[in-house]
């Protein structure tokens, strides 16, 4: 046993310094972001009363949950741009104290105006969040460690899921009617609490870069700047000219075929994420607390992919094989989930894979462009292919709500949904990235 603890230390001697690093940021990080993606689980769960309270169709509820993307893409870029300036201690600071308000907000709509409105004011106030951390990131991990350390981070997708979701049912159930307020209001106002305590505590927590962090050593920073130096002889163009003007990011063929994939991911993703509720529920899942316990399983099953899949990633060094079999894998179990009907074990089966195959992909993605971009070009090329690939956020609940309504078959989007994912798997096999 001793041999083999010597032979890793000698075949990986900065580990120890990574594993530090790792420890230090990733737990409050993962943390901030399952609140982030709390605004996109209790939203499908606030549906299971709003739409009845405020007699929403399939396409209304669509589109105010979608539209929460449009503000997204347009303060995205600007957003991730004014991070790499000022740093990421300020700036995600701002940004997660805004959103927690606007959350909040979100419990006080009346109608189907002021549900738009509120989802995208939340929208523009979270942009930035997501691809700033991810810039962040490759501030301290080098290429090579950065599929692992990406899938972890990620894993608060599903772990907000997994805990937010009999949470957010629970809550719904217990306070419904109390002070004269529906349950999906308390729900979505007390969901915000955590986002505006961790915004108030970034600036204590997190350093801007290396060089700030006062438990380095010197000697750790010179090893993480080496480390990180020497990525730039394998970056593709993109990454070579540091100060290179936004637009000419923005046209830019690689950034472009990042985000055309990453679209595909989205839309699979969050078909499961802002539908999930109303699925579980129509396979035979009558109360709100029901709803939300069976609703944590594919998320379950999804922490667990994530995590394998990203060791076996970064192990190998494959990205692209990974990212198409967990697009397949989640098309499949799209499909697996609409012909299950009122059979609830094979709804829960199909959502399960779903979840995990489609929530898998985008971690493992983040690892391509990431190795391509570098300096101000990966501030604005990772935050135009998130901001351009999120808007699947937008299209994807517009399209199933829209094909709902539109056939009277309750799993017309689904079927959509997975033939998107497909596309997507073909396309990222297709990249020489």
């Amino acid at each position: 046993m001793q041999v083999s603890v010597k032979s890793v230390a000698v075949r990986d001697p900065d580990a120890v310094l990574y594993r530090r690093i790792a420890l230090r940021l990733l737990p409050f990080l993962m943390l901030c972001y399952a609140c982030a993606y709390l605004d996109r689980v209790n939203v499908g769960f606030a549906k299971l009363g709003m739409a009845q309270e405020l007699r929403f169709s399939e396409a209304i509820y669509g589109a105010g949950a979608g539209i929460f993307f449009i503000g997204y893409f347009l303060f995205e870029v600007p957003s991730n741009a004014i991070l790499h300036r000022v740093g990421a201690r300020t700036w995600i600071a701002r940004i997660m104290i805004s959103w927690a308000v606007l959350s909040a907000a979100c419990a006080l709509v009346q109608g189907q105006v002021s549900f738009y409105v509120a989802r995208f004011l939340l929208g523009a106030a979270e942009a930035g969040f997501f691809p700033g951390v991810i810039l962040y990131l490759t501030y301290w991990f080098p290429a090579a460690r950065r599929g692992q350390i990406i899938a972890l981070f990620m894993v608060a997708i599903p772990l907000s899921g997994l805990f937010g979701a009999p949470l957010s049912g629970a809550i719904m159930e217990a306070l419904d009617g109390v002070g004269g307020h529906s349950g999906w209001r308390w729900m979505l106002g007390m969901e915000a609490l955590p986002a505006l305590l961790l915004g108030l505590s970034v600036p204590f927590v997190l350093s801007s870069r290396p060089a700030d962090a006062r438990w380095l050593s010197d000697a750790d920073k010179a090893l993480l700047e080496t480390n990180l130096a020497a990525d730039l002889p394998n970056a593709g163009t993109t990454g070579g000219e540091e100060e290179r003007r936004i637009r000419d990011v923005l046209v830019d063929p690689v950034v472009l075929r990042f985000a055309l994939i990453y679209f595909c991911c989205i839309m699979g993703q969050y078909g499961v994420t802002f539908w999930l509720p109303a699925l579980v529920r129509a396979a035979g899942a009558q109360s709100t607390w029901l709803v939300g316990a069976y609703s944590a399983i594919p998320y379950g099953a999804a922490v667990v992919t994530m995590v394998l899949t990203g060791r076996y990633s970064d192990r190998t060094g494959e990205r692209r094989g990974p990212v198409a079999i967990c697009s397949l894998a989640g098309a499949a179990g799209l499909i697996l989930t609409s012909l299950a009907g009122t059979h609830l074990g094979l709804a829960l089966l199909g959502l399960s894979l779903a979840a995990a195959g489609l929530l898998t992909t985008a971690p493992v993605f983040w690892t391509l462009p990431t190795a391509l971009l570098r300096g101000s070009a990966a501030a604005v090329g990772i935050a135009a292919i998130n901001s351009v690939g999120n808007l699947g956020g937008f299209v994807s609940p517009m399209l199933v709500g829209w094909l709902n309504d539109r056939t009277g078959f309750s799993m017309a989007g689904l079927w959509a949904l997975a033939m998107i994912s497909a596309i997507g798997a073909v396309a990222v096999l297709r990249t020489k990235a």
